[in-house]
């Protein structure tokens, strides 16, 4: 039997929202019928982003959030259930990268990115986790990569291995939240047509493409439009999994 489907507005939290894929996926999410809270640690840009999707601030609204920080985690939490008395979705998106050869990387900067890519997903799962266990229902998205998958390569190795304990997490939150009513996933990306991806591929990127099996990079708003598919009720059956959206360049 199909799980019952919430009647009213559900509100999604998306971290790293102001910009980039974040934007796109805030967008998806919106016009799916998700009220959405924009976090980042730019607020400006987040804004504009809200008054663009609705200027009356009712279904769409920002809040700073560095996923750094578990407290900022928790008030932007209970500004939600204050506001709105439950959160549904969190999407967890915000991430560092670099591109550094391996043998190069400080180890200090190591787990500076491990800190916010996967601490940071980690946090986020943990306390809205909670959350969602304890109101019986929750969606999480964790946005992990392809780079997470094949080791990277046009990424750093922390970034990489950051994405591969994203994936890990994804699966340890799925199995111990399912009997809760909650499901936790996640989607692995290969290179987007994204501003973050053109500039670490720079002058490559047409190589880039050409070595994709399907000769082009991918359309973020497709991703988007999944990160949507999965936040909603009927996705109650998809639990734990890996959504690869790749090209073909890792099949398993």
């Amino acid at each position: 039997m199909a799980a019952p489907l919430p009647e009213k507005v559900q509100t999604a939290v998306v971290t790293g929202g102001a910009s980039g894929f974040g934007a796109i996926a805030v967008r998806a999410l919106h016009k799916a019928g998700f009220r959405v809270v924009i976090t980042d640690v730019d607020l400006e840009p987040a804004t504009a982003l809200a008054s663009e999707l609705d200027l009356a601030g009712e279904t769409a609204v920002t809040a700073t959030l560095d996923v750094s920080k578990p407290a900022d985690f928790q008030e932007v939490l209970d500004k939600v259930i204050e506001r709105w008395g439950s959160c549904e979705v969190l999407v967890n998106n915000a991430a560092r990268t670099a591109v550094q050869p391996v043998l190069e990387i400080d180890p200090a900067d190591f787990n500076a990115i491990m800190a916010v890519n996967a601490g940071g997903t980690f946090t986020g799962c943990q306390v809205f986790g909670r959350h969602f266990k304890a109101q019986g229902y929750g969606r999480i998205v964790n946005m992990a990569s392809l780079a997470g998958q094949n080791g990277g390569t046009a990424t750093g190795a922390h970034y990489a291995a950051s994405k591969g304990a994203i994936l890990t997490l994804t699966k340890i939150f799925a199995r111990d939240l399912a009997p809760f009513g909650v499901t936790c996933n996640a989607i692995a990306p290969g290179p987007m047509d994204t501003p973050m991806v053109r500039a670490v591929l720079g002058e490559n990127i047409d190589k880039a493409a050409a070595a994709i099996p399907v000769g082009k990079l991918g359309e973020p708003v497709f991703v988007a439009d999944l990160v949507a598919m999965l936040a909603g009720p009927a996705a109650y059956f998809v639990n734990g999994a890996c959504w690869d959206v790749n090209g073909g360049i890792y099949m398993r």
